[in-house]
């Protein structure tokens, strides 16, 4: 079970509608609808993922845009794969990865956010500068590594890079986020592109490019009291993302599987 903030928070929190389908359609239909969502959120151009836990396996998104995924089209993956399936993106080596490492992760969300470039190339761990960034973990790590995670040595080694947390930079590649449902990892990929955005703002505010000014992180209490309401607040948020308009601005993009 999660033990992050959105533990306790009731069964089938933050999930899509689906309670009277077998449960694997109804858990492809998780996967791609919040798939859609970071699509439609500007968070994601050609590349990116969305996966769930699914027993033995996780199901994740193709090698395809996000914002045409369908249930139909999210492949199973065995979590002691050691051959990817024809249409599985390269990349799912990071999912099975991270869910090999860390049993509490039910869902992973793989995205680009520009202001997640930009942020691992600056620092070595991101704090939360505001209370809902401390959904992402205490800190959130950078993997300092840009190479692709298209292997299980690449992908092992940046799923060591977050023992505990929600939230991994990938320098030069983006981020990962873990949640309790699909649509919890999604909305926790928002949260860390607005606090990458809050964070470099904060930096420039500070006259501190090189990550070392003034800036003012949460203390420890105030973390620790955020994620507390995070069972009840990540869900709500999930629920918002789900319904409003999706952003048409261009967003910065690697070449991903």
């Amino acid at each position: 079970m999660i033990q992050g903030p959105e533990a306790g928070s009731g069964p089938g929190a933050g999930r899509e509608p689906g309670a009277g389908r077998e449960p694997g359609a109804a858990l492809r239909s998780e996967v791609a609808g919040a798939a859609n969502v970071l699509a439609r959120l500007g968070l994601v151009t050609a590349y990116g993922h969305v996966s769930a836990r699914a027993g033995e396996s996780m199901l994740i998104t193709p090698a395809a845009d996000l914002a045409c995924v369908t249930p139909s089209g999210v492949i199973e993956v065995p979590l002691a794969a050691t051959t990817l399936p024809a249409g599985a993106p390269a990349e799912a080596w990071a999912h099975l990865a991270l869910y090999r490492a860390r049993p509490d992760a039910a869902a992973i969300a793989r995205a680009q956010p520009p202001g997640a470039f930009a942020v691992a190339a600056a620092v070595t761990m991101m704090v939360p500068l505001h209370g809902q960034a401390a959904w992402l973990g205490e800190s959130v790590p950078v993997h300092d590594d840009a190479a692709l995670l298209r292997s299980p040595d690449q992908a092992e080694r940046a799923a060591r890079c977050l023992p505990a947390g929600e939230a991994l930079l990938l320098r030069g590649n983006g981020a990962v986020t873990l949640g309790a449902s699909p649509g919890l990892a999604v909305a926790r990929m928002w949260l860390l592109a607005t606090a990458c955005d809050v964070y470099l703002a904060a930096l420039a505010a500070s006259g501190a490019a090189s990550g070392a000014g003034p800036v003012t992180p949460l203390s420890a209490g105030e973390i620790a009291s955020w994620r507390a309401a995070g069972g009840e607040l990540l869900p709500r948020l999930w629920q918002h993302l789900r319904r409003r308009p999706g952003s048409s601005g261009p967003g910065a993009g690697e070449e991903q599987g």
